[in-house]
């Protein structure tokens, strides 16, 4: 894949999730395909194929009140792609969490994604305020 194609996978593919295409998400992903989540987080863990992914983005919504999920820029290599994103809360007292995805590229599908947190504060802060409004 070029690294324009690549780009326009990610988009497509954060597109594809956002509205809930899982079938369509899953024609993109590779049989071994793994999301990593850092521990410290409040979903650390891998998550395998799209069934994982789909885990993740649940688990992820229902931890904390996500209102945006902002991508400022994706920009590609030889087998990966990297994109900066901005999570904003619904609590605009929340800072957002910014965090950086690699996704990992195999035979024109994506093998992994790998999140980096800059600062894990804002996800748990969210996730506190979450869980403080349910109680």
């Amino acid at each position: 894949m070029t690294p324009a194609q690549m780009i326009a996978f990610v988009d497509e593919l954060y597109g594809l999730t956002a509205t809930g295409q899982w079938d369509a998400v899953a024609e993109r992903l590779t049989d071994d395909f793994v999301v990593v989540e850092a521990d410290g987080l409040p979903m650390a863990g891998t998550y395998h194929g799209v069934q994982g992914l789909q885990d993740l983005f649940a688990k992820v919504m229902g931890l904390m009140d996500v209102v945006a999920m902002d991508r400022v820029e994706t920009t590609a290599g030889i087998d990966h792609a990297v994109t900066l994103l901005s999570l904003r809360f619904a609590d605009p007292a929340l800072a957002p969490a910014e965090l950086c995805e690699v996704f990992r590229f195999r035979d024109g599908k994506a093998c992994a994604i790998i999140p980096y947190y800059f600062d894990p504060a804002p996800v748990l802060a969210a996730t506190a305020a979450k869980r403080a409004a349910l109680a």
